[in-house]
Order: structure tokens, then C-alpha cells, then sequence
């Protein structure tokens, strides 16, 4: 058994990039030993310009303050790309636990276009639909662009250090990512009084769907908590310029469960001193995998005479799922859901 951390450890990226051999192995070895015990990181000296950042949590702050009836223009209405309305989705859910919905508002996009030559079948519109795009506020469009663009370049280079983790050779994911599905979501969490219903997150505790996530988490206001293996909670770190990445859970299908797809949640912070919670921002982007890829267990992840956990899956048919789980409410009000 190896230790499990009681903060989440940070990771130089660009040392590893940049590493010898040796370097790199040393570096690897140590994201295998984080992956294997709690499954979260942070990553620093990432090279994501920090305009293009900023630019992005502008964007995204301006557009949750508008008005609702101006949100609601771009909603999503059964798809994941649009605004999804404070109190719609209940992340619990998606591990069949019942549980009042999540205290978030939420925007997300997904590809910016879908892979050319593939045939549209089941699925494929919900995956690789057009995005919907809020009109205001003015350059909203670009800045989410060059960001996802900036995160699909990060994600590719987290992917070589997880591959190098594994003893892989750096590009053994990237087949699986040729027209990955990467959603981008900002996550906004109103100012106001605590919850009133029993058990009720800011996010409920889940766990992520995909290959990993990249996290740009407030700067000011924490609440992000992970769970332990032993069930106690640790409150991640509060981050000014890194990412703090986890895995999700198709990675923890790839290894058979050599890495972790941890549980985690956004609790309420301290309130002021009027008992009102801060306001809380986040963008996180899910990379994941092509909606057709076939996630089966890594070969080198089973001991000899061991037997896979899980069965192959089909990406898109996992996330899709666990989609319509965080959203049945809402599905139930509009039958546009696939």
C-alpha cells in the first residue's frame, strides 16, 4: 500500500517536458505513485498564456452577472453545450445517490467542430452539435475559443505524463483523442445564505467521467474538497496561475483500477461575518475521449493471471450516461434529451 498524501502534491510540468531521461522518468515515477493514491495534482509551470486565461474568467464572470432572461437565451436544453440554470443539475445523481440538486449555475461548450469523414449515427449530434454561443458579453466567442484551444494543448501534453507514468510510450493516448470530446464549463457559485435542505452542496460528491480534468479554481474563494481513501475530506489548495488536475473515471477503467478516479465535491466555504457565502468561480475542462473509442484495459496494467474489472466500453456511450444522470430533472422537462 503506498501513503496517501494529505494535501495534493504539485507537479513542475515544464521540468518534465523539458527533463533528460532521467529527469522525466523521476517525475513520472512520482505521478504514477500520485495516480495510484489519490488521483488528484497540481500542475504548475503549464505554459497556458495568462492573458488568454484571464481573458477567459472575464468572459465568464460578465456572463453570469447578466440578467436570467439574458442566460437563458443560449440554455441547453438537453445537450451539454449551452447555459444550464442555477439548481438544475444534481452531480450525486450520477452515482445513483439521491440528493437535492447542486447550488451552481453553469456554461459549457464542446467541440468546436465536428471530426470530418464520420458518419452521423447515435449520439453524434449530442456530442458534436453546434455550440451555443451568449451574444454578450461582447468577445465572449474568441475568448472561450483561444482558451479551449490553450486547454486542448495542455491536455495533450498531461496525456505524454500520464503515459510516461504508466511505462507507456508518451503518445499512447493520443489515438484515443484524435476528435476527443472536450467539453470546457464554467461553474459559478452565487453569493447568498447556506443551504437550507439537508445535504445540499454547492457540488455534490462525484466523481469525473472522462480521461482527466483540468481545473482553473478560484484564486480567492476554496471549497473544492477531495475524499481520502479512508473517507475523511481534504481541502484542495487555493491556486493562483497552475491547474490542479485529477483523473476521471474511463481512466481508472484504462488501468483497472491501478489509478483513481476520486471522489470529490464544492462544500461551503466560511461565511462572512453576515453568514453569507462568497461567491465562487471555476473552469474546468473534461478531456475526453473520442466519442467512438473503445476504452478496454490496458494490457500492462494486469498482473500476469489477472482478470480485467471491467468490460470495454465505448466512450460516448459512458458519457452520455452519466450525462443524463446529473440532468434528469431537467430531461424531464425537455424532451429535446437524445
Amino acid at each position: 500500500m503506498r501513503p496517501v498524501p494529505d494535501a495534493i502534491p504539485t507537479v513542475d510540468l515544464a521540468a518534465f517536458l523539458a527533463g533528460t531521461q532521467g529527469e522525466r522518468r523521476r517525475i513520472a515515477a512520482a505521478v504514477d505513485d500520485i495516480c495510484r493514491s489519490l488521483g488528484f495534482l497540481v500542475i504548475d509551470n503549464h505554459g497556458v498564456p495568462r492573458q488568454v486565461a484571464a481573458a477567459a474568467w472575464t468572459a465568464a464572470r460578465q456572463f453570469f452577472d447578466l440578467p436570467l432572461a439574458a442566460k437563458l437565451k443560449c440554455s441547453a436544453h438537453g445537450s451539454p453545450r449551452g447555459y444550464f440554470p442555477f439548481e438544475e443539475e444534481s452531480l450525486a445523481r450520477t452515482r445513483g445517490v439521491a440528493a437535492p440538486p447542486d447550488r451552481k449555475e453553469a456554461f459549457s461548450s464542446g467541440p468546436l467542430a465536428p471530426p470530418a469523414g464520420h458518419e452521423p449515427g447515435a449520439g453524434f449530434d449530442f456530442f458534436y452539435g453546434e455550440n451555443r454561443w451568449p451574444t454578450a458579453p461582447a468577445g465572449f466567442r474568441d475568448a472561450w475559443i483561444a482558451y479551449y484551444r490553450a486547454m486542448e494543448a495542455l491536455g495533450a501534453q498531461v496525456m505524454r505524463l500520464l503515459a510516461a507514468a504508466l511505462s507507456l510510450d508518451e503518445d499512447y493516448f493520443a489515438p484515443f483523442h484524435r476528435h476527443h470530446l472536450a467539453a470546457l464549463r464554467a461553474l459559478h457559485y452565487p453569493a447568498g445564505p447556506a443551504a437550507a435542505a439537508a445535504g445540499q452542496q454547492r457540488a455534490g460528491a462525484h466523481s469525473d467521467y472522462g480521461s482527466v480534468t483540468i481545473l482553473k479554481p478560484d484564486p480567492e474563494v476554496g471549497g473544492l474538497e477531495v475524499r481520502l481513501p479512508g473517507g475523511d475530506w481534504v481541502a484542495a489548495p487555493v491556486v493562483t496561475d497552475a491547474f490542479i488536475v485529477n483523473l476521471g473515471d474511463l481512466m481508472a477503467r484504462w488501468t483497472n483500477d491501478r489509478w483513481v478516479s476520486t471522489l470529490h465535491r464544492v462544500a461551503d466555504p466560511e461565511p462572512d461575518a453576515g453568514g453569507e457565502l462568497p461567491r465562487r468561480q471555476s473552469i474546468a475542462c473534461f478531456m475526453n475521449p473520442d466519442y467512438d473509442a473503445e476504452i478496454a484495459t490496458i494490457p500492462t496494467c494486469l498482473a500476469p493471471g489477472e482478470q480485467s474489472r471491467y468490460a470495454p466500453v465505448q466512450a460516448g456511450d459512458y458519457l452520455l450516461a452519466k450525462f443524463r444522470a446529473a440532468n434528469a430533472d431537467a430531461a424531464a422537462r425537455d424532451k429535446s434529451i437524445l
